[in-house]
């Protein structure tokens, strides 16, 4: 009777003997790019699930197995309560680090970027980690003892010397198991924060950068200057907008203020996810001349309900420009 082809063989060498431990880093570096990446798991709690853990432990423990692949007896090893120490203080320095040098990429710092490069480090340095350990010795190579850890747990579970023990053990696992459900509750169903849209306006900047500065204030009737509008919505859900951006001559009274008169320029209606930022230029064009105008955008949910006024916006930022006849106008009646 023959046996059934080891489906091992099917894999490359170098995957085959891999370490226990750095075959399971690999497996779960796969895992959490599929949560991450994969539509409809992707919008899951199952991607806060995994990708905490990940970015916390998995990368600092294969920096460690490139850093120290001998056993924990030797002089230059760490044993394991050292190594899973150090596993957290290396995946905590190593994110932020990533993300800093994400950050002068044209990537980013987003989600993606930082996903693929941190699955690439953590894969290279389980490369590093796992050569490393073939060029020692059997006897001089670390080697996480999953059959002794199964044994004494099972010893200490099943078989307990005394009676207090197997109570305590017994509480010991329903203490895990609380902990263990509060965390992933926590996780799954996130208590919603603060409910807000942020409304605002922006230029460029001589670099091309979007700058909060430098805004226009002096305007010829007729000739456009560009303004980039933006709305980030923080609501927990998608929602649909209504930017009125108007032109307003108002007059200020006793801290009162009273339009006069108002142009409305453009209207603009996004939908917006939650966590997501919507942006858009508006080409400013004003169509009425003075000092001290105000340029105005509302902000509604949904649609206005009526005319469009300041005190029933939901959000509402401005700016204050003069807006002249054009040189050429004055020139010809001159």
């Amino acid at each position: 009777m023959t046996r059934d082809p080891d489906w091992r063989l099917l894999l490359p060498r170098q995957v085959r003997e891999l370490p226990a431990d750095l075959a399971a880093v690999v497996a779960l570096v796969g895992v959490v790019n599929l949560a991450v990446f994969l539509p409809g798991v992707s919008e899951t709690p199952l991607r806060d699930v995994l990708g905490l853990p990940f970015l916390l432990f998995v990368p600092g423990y294969a920096l460690m197995a490139a850093l120290f692949p001998e056993a924990g007896g030797d002089v230059s090893g760490i044993d394991g309560i050292e190594r899973v120490a150090l596993s957290f203080g290396g995946s905590i320095s190593l994110t932020p680090l990533v993300g800093l040098l994400l950050n002068f990429t044209p990537w980013g710092i987003r989600l993606a970027p930082i996903m693929v490069a941190m699955s690439g480090l953590t894969l290279g340095l389980v490369a590093l980690g796992a050569r490393r350990r073939n060029q020692l010795s059997p006897t001089e190579r670390f080697s996480v003892p999953y059959e002794t850890w199964l044994s004494d747990a099972r010893d200490e579970l099943f078989d307990p010397e005394t009676q207090t023990d197997a109570v305590l053990n017994v509480l010991l696992v329903v203490s895990i198991l609380l902990a263990v459900g509060s965390v992933g509750y926590a996780v799954a169903v996130p208590k919603d924060g603060e409910a807000f849209t942020e409304l605002y306006l922006l230029t460029e900047g001589e670099d091309g950068e979007l700058v909060a500065d430098g805004y226009p204030e002096e305007f010829v009737v007729g000739e456009s200057k560009p303004l980039v509008v933006g709305v980030g919505n923080q609501e927990h859900q998608p929602m649909n907008y209504t930017v009125v951006a108007e032109l307003q001559r108002v007059r200020v009274e006793n801290n009162s203020t009273t339009v006069l008169e108002e142009r409305e320029l453009t209207r603009f209606s996004p939908r917006v996810a939650h966590n997501e930022t919507w942006q858009t230029t508006h080409e400013v064009t004003p169509t009425m001349t003075g000092e001290r105008l105000r340029l105005v955008y509302l902000l509604y949910k949904g649609a206005p309900a009526g005319e469009p006024t300041v005190e029933s916006a939901y959000r509402e930022v401005h700016l204050w420009v003069n807006v002249s006849q054009s040189s050429q106008s004055e020139s010809i009646r001159q």
